[in-house]
């Protein structure tokens, strides 16, 4: 469905950046995937990560132990001790240090970046919300029924099918947290995005679908001149 209040909004621009942000199991990444491939933009997947870790100067491998996560409550705690100057931490400057919180700070600024840039297609990673008042940016929430997502898990992950239910709401009550707490918003809420999509369509409905919402037909340089208004509570 398209979330008709962002069009009454002032702020409009032809459309450069596409979020999408999906349920686990909804196969909302292979629409990004299929999607930036059909435009011919950038992807900004696993690549948010890959960004993050050279800005930090870690693995890839242990930032990807970080994304769409929050540290534990014990070490968020024990890190209110360490700015406060009562106890200052041992010498550790907050560049030296490398936790979900960094690593939220490091994945908005390389969405920002590539926002900037334009021609991209951003994934999860609360990207709607780091650009709900930017023109030009079309969000999209990729959903499907608690059985179509048991059937996607239990074929990528036979071994644990019997705990497809838990293990597939556990990943977005965590992804849910994250966004809460690091941009105050709820993560499925529907203000946050021009179009909900229900995966049942089929990926290559779900393209059409959003090619003709956020006027990007031709899939060019040259888009159709309608004109997306920003979404967000916070957008003037």
């Amino acid at each position: 469905m398209l979330h008709s209040r962002g069009y009454l909004l002032m702020r409009h621009s032809p459309i450069k950046v596409i979020t999408v942000e999906r349920e686990y199991g909804s196969r909302g990444g292979e629409f990004a995937h299929e999607l930036a491939s059909r435009l011919g933009w950038k992807l900004m997947d696993s690549e948010l990560i890959a960004a993050a870790a050279r800005s930090a100067g870690v693995s890839p491998e242990l930032a990807a132990k970080f994304d769409e996560r929050l540290d534990p409550w014990y070490y968020r705690y024990g890190k209110v001790f360490w700015h406060d100057s009562a106890y200052p931490m041992t010498g550790l400057g907050e560049e030296h240090v490398f936790d979900s919180e960094r690593m939220l700070k490091l994945i908005r600024m390389e969405i920002e970046r590539q926002a900037d840039a334009g021609h991209c297609v951003l994934v999860g990673r609360g990207a709607a919300c780091a650009l709900a008042c930017i023109p030009g940016c079309f969000h999209v929430f990729v959903y499907a029924t608690a059985k179509a997502k048991r059937d996607w898990f239990s074929k990528t992950n036979p071994s644990q099918a019997n705990q497809a239910d838990q293990l597939l709401a556990a990943v977005d009550k965590r992804r849910a947290a994250v966004i809460r707490k690091f941009y105050q918003q709820e993560w499925c809420a529907r203000g946050l995005y021009h179009m909900l999509l229900n995966s049942a369509m089929g990926i290559d409905t779900m393209i059409e679908a959003t090619l003709g919402a956020a006027g990007l037909n031709d899939c060019g340089e040259e888009t159709v001149s309608r004109q997306i208004g920003t979404v967000g509570e916070a957008c003037e």
